[in-house]
């Protein structure tokens, strides 16, 4: 089989109160969502080739994991707590600094820094 050639990669994230995850997420990331393309969904374009979805799913709500690479955990960190955010305690793995939170339905964003590098 050949490799697929990806352009670009959206991260869903399912919830049952779109317009409530509307608003939080508008503070996690620190604007409105970049479209809305339906009823149901809206995206935020978050990189070049990567954006993150919120998609109106009851049954699936409440169960997403998402990562996303900071250059400045702890400055994100601070800054989401001067806006009523607050990830839980910065923890130290193998290759990253990371710090949670979970959005109002229970999905788990994990703030990561990688170690050793200055991007």
């Amino acid at each position: 089989m050949t490799a697929m050639l990806i352009n670009n990669v959206f991260a869903g994230i399912a919830v049952a109160d779109l317009d409530a995850a509307l608003a939080w997420y508008a503070r996690l990331l620190g604007r409105p969502a970049d479209r809305i393309p339906m009823d149901g969904l809206a995206e935020w374009q978050v990189t070049e080739a990567g954006a993150i979805q919120l998609i109106r799913d009851a049954g699936r709500a409440g169960t997403g994991l998402l990562t996303l690479a900071v250059n400045d955990l702890e400055g994100y960190v601070a800054a989401l707590a001067e806006i009523g955010l607050t990830p839980g305690a910065i923890n130290t793995g193998v290759v990253a600094r990371f710090a949670a939170i979970t959005d109002l339905e229970g999905n788990t964003i994990t703030l990561a820094e990688l170690l050793g590098t200055d991007d």
